[in-house]
């Protein structure tokens, strides 16, 4: 039985469509991405499968059970955790999951020992007695994942889990999430970090203006739509015509993001001693692996961050 099952899924408000006849699968077991550019629809999709925000059009099934039935008890089956920061910072760190934990019905015996190994889970037992205004952004991002787990979830759906966070911080937290996949969690996260994207996700869906356009796990979604290697020409403003006339067909693609230009090719040899042969270095070169970002520019015609 998938974990979610999505079939032409409609959100509107008024004459937008911000889900837009969705078709999606998550399988039990591992980690599902939701992929795209903020504004895609990422953050409606994931309110209507934790049972807050209703369908306008569609089938949607949760853990095997419709989400326009008993909306509450699907909810005592997921652990949720949401984009902003929804800590009470009137509790301790560690009544912020006991507390939590009574609103499922958890027993306080049971409560506090979850939340003990929680802590631990997330590196914040030391912090037990702090307030969460205390707590750095990271040590609060970890938080929301241990609160949302004191209920002993079957689904956990974290969106844009790392917002806002250092690269330190984000590492921390990917290790966490790696560490529930390993012990048998279904994760469901949505992002707009290409780099998120492939490092957690088995699979994955590329979202944009409410609809997916593209599915599959990472390294085929890159393979089926990009060349293996990119050219990036740094600094490369009044470039982009000189650079298609000398590249020719070794280039598969050339696109313009800000002020680099992205040269899609299977041969990036020979795309590097054509460039510097034309002295149409820029600011300087970079080769680089084909990324989850170039498959969205290709699909898109844009940067995954604009």
């Amino acid at each position: 039985m998938p974990a979610v099952s999505a079939r032409a899924v409609v959100k509107r408000y008024g004459d937008f469509h911000a889900v837009d006849h969705v078709n999606l699968e998550v399988l039990s077991g591992g980690c599902f991405g939701v992929l795209g550019p903020n504004g895609a629809g990422k953050t409606t999709l994931m309110r209507m499968i934790c049972c807050v925000s209703p369908l306008d059009g569609g089938r949607l099934e949760v853990l095997g059970a419709d989400v326009r039935g008993d909306r509450r008890a699907l909810k005592r089956r997921l652990g949720v955790v949401p984009q902003g920061q929804t800590l009470d910072d009137a509790l301790t760190v560690r009544e912020n999951l006991t507390t939590f934990a009574t609103y499922h019905d958890v027993p306080r015996t049971v409560a506090g020992e979850r939340a003990d190994g929680l802590l631990e889970f997330a590196q914040l037992a030391a912090r037990a007695d702090d307030r969460t205004d205390q707590l750095s952004g990271g040590m609060q991002r970890r938080l929301l994942i241990a609160r949302a787990l004191v209920n002993d979830p079957e689904l956990v759906v974290l969106d844009e889990p790392t917002t806002g966070l250092d690269p330190q911080a984000r590492q921390l937290v990917w290790q966490r999430l790696r560490m529930l996949v390993a012990g048998g969690k279904t994760l469901l996260l949505t992002t707009h970090y290409m780099e998120e994207a492939a490092q957690l996700c088995d699979q994955l869906v590329v979202m944009d203006q409410g609809r997916i356009i593209a599915e599959g796990s990472p390294r085929e979604l890159i393979e089926a739509t990009v060349p293996p290697r990119a050219v990036e020409v740094l600094g490369a403003d009044g470039l982009t015509d000189a650079v298609r006339h000398t590249l020719g067909d070794l280039a598969a693609d050339i696109d313009g993001v800000g002020n680099r230009l992205l040269v899609a090719t299977a041969d990036s040899d020979q795309v590097l001693a054509g460039l510097r042969e034309a002295r149409l270095e820029g600011r300087g070169l970079l080769v680089r692996d084909a990324t989850l970002e170039d498959v969205f520019l290709r699909l898109t015609g844009r940067a995954l961050i604009e």
